[in-house]
């Protein structure tokens, strides 16, 4: 199982250049290089704290009444995490380059509930000419609090993912799939356990 390394953060503000870069995010569906995607994370006492940085010269921000409008149809980066690779639950997190957040829990195989809401998350996210950040931080007892970090545990199971959305010539959007781990699907799919990852976080 493909793993990263979630550094202990000691700054009152994550120090971003302290934790180590994941870039591998492709077109695990599609023959095309894929834009330049880095995700970054780090701990403390109370948080997991994360950031996406990507390169996208074509924005789709659709408009719409709820986040959930505004989301699913847009670029955007994504965060499931899973108590374990059952996926009875797993949880989602899927966040615009505006700062719009789609936040869900499910049960596979996308049995999905829209009530569910991430319990003390923050979010950030900046628009920079052709790049786009987004940054956020959860609680570790709301990590606690579904299980997906147990007692004694310094290991989750976690999906890291990207949509690439972009206008093609002809007006329409074509939608592109970018996982950290490539499920080996036949088709587009992150709802599957063999799209998630380890966290592990680091003394």
């Amino acid at each position: 199982m493909q793993s990263y390394h979630i550094l202990r953060s000691t700054a009152s503000v994550p120090d971003w250049s302290a934790a180590p870069k994941l870039s591998d995010f492709a077109f695990s569906w599609e023959d095309r290089p894929a834009p330049q995607t880095e995700f970054r994370a780090l701990w403390d006492d109370t948080h997991l704290h994360f950031r996406f940085d990507c390169q996208d010269g074509d924005l789709v921000l659709p408009d719409g009444p709820t986040d959930k409008d505004r989301v699913l149809g847009s670029d955007r980066v994504e965060i499931f995490f899973a108590p374990n690779l059952s996926l009875k639950p797993y949880y989602c997190l899927e966040m615009s380059p505006r700062g719009d957040v789609l936040a869900y829990e499910a049960n596979f195989y996308r049995e999905i509930n829209w009530n569910w809401s991430c319990a003390g998350l923050q979010i950030d996210a900046l628009i920079d000419n052709n790049r786009y950040t987004v940054t956020g931080s959860i609680p570790l007892d709301t990590l606690r609090a579904t299980n997906v970090l147990k007692h004694g545990s310094r290991e989750i199971f976690a999906g890291l993912y990207r949509a690439e959305f972009h206008r093609k010539p002809d007006g329409t959007i074509h939608s592109g799939w970018m996982p950290w781990v490539n499920p080996q699907t036949e088709r587009p799919d992150f709802h599957v356990p063999s799209s998630f990852g380890a966290l592990e976080f680091m003394s």
